[in-house]
């Protein structure tokens, strides 16, 4: 068959192939030595990192790529057409310097001598591992793989994150893993492998003690076997459930007892406000938070035992800045309370893994909230204390009131429908600058909204604006705030910038 028949043929079956690969020809010198490869075929799928496909062939490597020549990958095909040993490269990373291109490239390639040249396969490794790990960082997983013939155990790196292991350490050996599992749960453990033997899949969620504390962990796993049904590996999926469990203990817990007819409407109402205190502390003395004093207050209300949907959170980043957020979760009792924990605990873990700006932040908390069948409101804001910036945004919330020097009234309201209303919403995000001695309150409606008399906010400005003039006035301002409403709980956020 004729060199133009052969190429013709690799082309065409190469074109069909789901994967990225192209069959190189070498290119000699007047010395009989390769001194390039020209691109005879590529896959259908083969785009490269500059988007080209089949615009590639016919073309030489050296002016495709000419970072390469020289490099251990262009030494690795010389080495493969010279010897016709096939070789693999293990995460060869490929490093471009033009714009609009994936700075560092990370890939597997596999190199084999067929019909006078090359056929090479590459598999891209950075953009499945970072979504990988992005998917377990948010979702709190990770997964491992125990070889029942070696012993050989392989992690992922969610699961260093939810032992506390550091990877330099490899993972756990099955006897270490079993023995931070505590002794009530090893029930678990036995009835998991009683159902693996059984030949279905096991799912249980058993109590480990990682780090001084106890963590509730799901675990998924299932039996890999070989074609006379011996089992080779066991594979596993676990996820950190330890915020969901302790909640839902505590509601249930809770449940119970409001469900006890022999408890009086005070009694209830104190379970209420204790539930509260279970799923959001509300601590007695102001929190020194970098560049500001924050003063949070949560009230039940008067004429309710049912717990509200309101909720709060004020935490110091790990770059200096703080974030200040309040919000209300639609109705009231107990499922008004598992949506606000649900919201509240999904804000902390996407802050842990670095998501801070506050309209991305609320995008994440609309579409959980349409997932979950809830609508409510939240306020949220990130304030650097160096520059005194506060970057915040709102979702159908009232926008927080600032006092400075005697004078007091909302923020400038950014556009934001509230959560859980449409899951295409686009927040946007204020940047205001504070200054030493400002007055910031972040509220939920129950402050100012009544159901029957007049309108509070007027009131409540009033306070502001005179504690921000006068410092020793302040107590008056907590007082006023510590009015309880007949309907609605309040919570409130006394922000001071130092």
């Amino acid at each position: 068959m004729a060199d133009d028949e052969v190429a013709h043929v690799v082309r065409e079956m190469l074109s069909v192939i789901p994967a990225g690969c192209s069959w190189l020809l070498p290119e000699t010198g007047p010395d009989g030595e390769v001194n390039d490869f020209r691109v005879a075929a590529t896959s259908g799928r083969g785009h490269d990192i500059y988007r080209r496909g089949t615009s590639r062939i016919d073309q030489l490597l050296s002016r495709l790529y000419p970072s390469i020549v020289g490099g251990p990958l262009w030494l690795l095909y010389l080495r493969v057409m010279r010897t016709g040993e096939p070789a693999e490269l293990r995460e060869f990373r490929y490093e471009e310097k033009k714009a609009g291109v994936v700075a560092h490239s990370l890939f597997d390639v596999t190199v084999h001598r067929v019909l006078g040249g090359l056929m090479v396969w590459w598999q891209r490794l950075d953009e499945d591992r970072r979504r990988l790990q992005r998917t377990e960082e948010l979702a709190r997983l990770g997964w491992s793989e125990y070889d029942l013939i070696t012993g050989d155990v392989v992690w992922s790196p969610g699961m260093y994150e939810i032992f506390g292991r550091d990877r330099g350490l490899g993972p756990m050996s099955r006897g270490e893993q079993a023995a931070t599992m505590l002794d009530e749960d090893r029930r678990l453990a036995e009835t998991a492998w009683q159902t693996l033997d059984s030949g279905a899949a096991s799912d249980i969620t058993s109590r480990f003690r990682v780090a001084g504390q106890v963590k509730h962990l799901r675990i998924l796993s299932d039996v890999v076997r070989d074609a006379d049904g011996a089992p080779l590996k066991i594979n596993a999926v676990v996820q950190d459930v330890t915020a969901r469990e302790d909640s839902r203990t505590a509601i249930d817990r809770l449940r119970d007892q409001l469900r006890s007819r022999e408890m009086t409407a005070l009694a209830e109402h104190r379970l209420a406000a204790q539930l509260q205190h279970l799923i959001q502390p509300v601590p007695r003395e102001p929190l020194p938070l970098p560049g500001l004093r924050v003063l949070v207050n949560y009230l039940p209300a008067e004429n309710r035992v049912q717990v509200g949907g309101d909720w709060y959170h004020a935490e110091r980043l790990a770059d200096g800045r703080v974030v200040l957020a309040v919000g209300d979760v639609a109705g009231h009792g107990l499922g008004a309370a598992n949506g606000m924990a649900h919201l509240r605990f999904a804000l902390i873990a996407w802050l842990s893994i670095g998501l801070h700006d506050p309209a991305q932040l609320l995008t994440h908390l609309n579409r959980l909230s349409a997932q979950l069948g809830l609508t409510g409101t939240a306020v949220l804001s990130l304030y650097d204390p160096r520059s005194r910036e506060l970057a915040w945004a709102r979702a159908g919330h009232a926008p927080p009131l600032l006092a400075r020097a005697g004078r007091a009234g909302p923020l400038d309201r950014p556009a934001g429908r509230l959560l859980g209303a449409d899951d295409h919403c686009v927040y946007e995000v204020c940047r205001p600058t504070l200054t030493p001695g400002d007055l910031l309150l972040l509220y939920t409606d129950g402050l100012v909204e009544r159901r029957h008399g007049p309108a509070l906010l007027p009131g409540v400005l009033d306070l502001l604006a005179a504690a921000s003039a006068e410092p020793t006035r302040t107590s008056e301002l907590v007082a006023g705030l510590n009015r309880p409403s007949p309907d609605d709980d309040t919570c409130t956020l006394l922000v001071e910038v130092l």
